[in-house]
C-alpha cells in the first residue's frame, strides 16, 4: 500500500510538470551553477539550468519546515496562538538564531516570524518539536512529504538545514515544488514573508528584553516587486534562494543554489525574473458562466446541473495573441442514468490557432440515479393526477 501510494504520488507530481509547456530558449546569463524560474499558479518551468542536480540547500530546508507547520494549522492540530515551549536542544541550536532560551515561550505565530524572517534555527526546532512531539518526528513528515510531493531528489535530516550532512540534499526543481505547495496552498505565508524589521518581546526567568528581528531576504529592499521567500547560507550549499515576486498578475518562483555570494545570488534572482515578467503572458478564464443542466435518459429526474471543476490558466511565453483564445464546451446531448456527482460530464476545450491548449473537466453537479419501475410508475400517476 506504502509502495503504491509513493509511486502515484511520483505519477502525479511527474504529469504537474511533464504536461507543462518546456522552458522556451533563452538567453539568459547567471552565475550561479543551479536554477530553475517557474511560474507559480500553472507550475510551468520557464527556465532551468542544473534543476536536478542534488545540491545543500542550507535554510531553504525550512520552506518545507513551514509547509508542515501550516498544514498543522490548516488541520486544526496547532493554532497561531498556542504557546511553543524552547527545549534545551532547539535553545542549542548554533548559525542563524533568535535567541530563544530554555523554557523559554512563544506563540506560535511569533516563532514563524522568527522562522521566516530571521532564519532562526532554534525557533525551527522549538516549532518541529510542537507540532511533532520531536524533531525526529518532525523530520520523517518532511521526508514523507517530499515524497507525497514528488521530490524524488530530495532527502531531509533536521529542520533547519544547520547539518553538514551530506545526506540532507534537494535539487532547483525540487524546492521549487515545494514552494509552489507552500505559496499556493497557505498564501498567508506572504503575511511573514514581506516583513523586514520587526520586534519580538523574550521573556525568561532573567528577564524581559525586546530582540529585532531583521530579514534575510535583502531582495525585499534590492527587488521592487519581491513577496518572498526563503534564504539560505552554509559553507558546503553556499549561497541559496527560493524567491518569489509578483507583478501585474503574474506570480513567479526562483530557485538558486549554491551561488558565489550573496550579490550573484541577488543578481541571479533578479535576472530570471526579470526575464520571466517580460515573457509571460497569462490567459484566466474563471469559468462563472452558468452550464444548461444535461438531458438524463432512464433517470429519476430529467435533467442534471453541471459545474466546472476549475477556472483555466494557460501561461503563454511566445507572445501570442490570447485575445484569440477560443472556448469549446464538449458534451453530450444526453446521459444514461445514473449520473454521479462530481463525475466527469465533459470538457471546456480551449484552443489557440486550431491548437487545443488545454482542458477543464465539466461535472455532474449532483446525483441523478437511475429510475425503477415504481419511479416509473409514479411518472404516469402524477400525469393522470394533474
Amino acid at each position: 500500500m506504502y509502495l503504491k501510494k509513493s509511486l502515484t504520488a511520483l505519477l502525479l507530481a511527474a504529469a504537474v510538470w511533464m504536461t507543462a509547456a518546456l522552458p522556451v530558449s533563452a538567453n539568459v546569463s547567471v552565475s550561479s551553477p543551479s536554477v530553475i524560474l517557474i511560474e507559480s499558479s500553472t507550475g510551468q518551468v520557464i527556465y532551468e539550468l542544473n534543476s536536478t542536480e542534488r545540491r545543500s540547500l542550507a535554510s531553504v530546508t525550512k520552506v518545507m519546515t513551514l509547509l508542515l507547520t501550516f498544514e498543522a494549522i490548516d488541520g486544526g492540530k496547532v493554532k497561531l496562538t498556542d504557546d511553543v515551549l524552547t527545549s534545551e536542544h532547539a535553545s542549542s541550536m548554533g548559525g542563524s538564531q533568535v535567541f530563544l532560551a530554555q523554557g523559554e515561550i512563544q506563540s506560535l505565530e511569533t516563532m514563524i516570524k522568527c522562522i521566516v524572517v530571521a532564519s532562526g534555527n532554534d525557533a525551527s526546532v522549538a516549532v518541529a518539536e510542537h507540532v511533532a512531539g520531536s524533531e525526529e518526528a518532525f523530520v520523517e513528515m518532511m521526508n514523507q512529504k517530499a515524497l507525497d510531493l514528488g521530490m524524488v531528489d530530495t532527502h531531509f535530516v533536521d529542520c533547519c538545514g544547520l547539518t553538514d550532512s551530506s545526506d540532507h540534499y534537494s535539487c532547483a526543481r525540487d524546492i521549487a515544488i515545494m514552494s509552489r505547495e507552500l505559496t499556493v496552498k497557505h498564501p498567508e505565508i506572504f503575511n511573514y514573508t514581506k516583513i523586514w524589521m520587526e520586534d519580538i518581546t523574550h521573556v525568561t526567568p532573567q528577564g524581559t528584553s525586546n530582540f529585532t528581528l531583521s530579514s534575510t531576504n535583502k531582495l525585499l529592499k534590492q527587488y521592487q516587486y519581491t513577496t518572498g521567500l526563503k534564504t539560505g547560507f552554509t559553507s558546503r550549499a553556499k549561497y541559496c534562494i527560493s524567491a518569489t515576486a509578483s507583478k501585474e498578475g503574474i506570480d513567479l518562483i526562483a530557485v538558486v543554489m549554491g551561488a558565489s555570494d550573496s550579490k550573484a545570488r541577488s543578481a541571479d534572482v533578479q535576472t530570471l525574473m526579470t526575464y520571466g515578467f517580460g515573457v509571460c503572458k497569462i490567459y484566466i478564464d474563471e469559468n462563472a458562466d452558468a452550464l444548461q443542466p444535461l438531458a438524463v435518459e432512464g433517470g429519476v429526474e430529467e435533467r442534471v446541473p453541471l459545474k466546472y471543476e476549475s477556472e483555466f490558466r494557460y501561461l503563454d511565453t511566445q507572445g501570442s495573441n490570447l485575445a484569440a483564445v477560443e472556448k469549446v464546451v464538449d458534451l453530450p446531448e444526453s446521459v444514461q442514468a445514473p449520473a454521479e456527482e462530481g463525475s466527469e460530464a465533459g470538457r471546456a476545450r480551449y484552443y489557440l490557432e486550431g491548437v487545443e491548449i488545454g482542458s477543464v473537466p465539466i461535472l455532474y453537479g449532483k446525483t441523478v440515479e437511475k429510475a425503477s419501475f415504481a419511479d416509473y410508475m409514479k411518472k404516469v400517476l402524477g400525469f393522470f393526477l394533474l
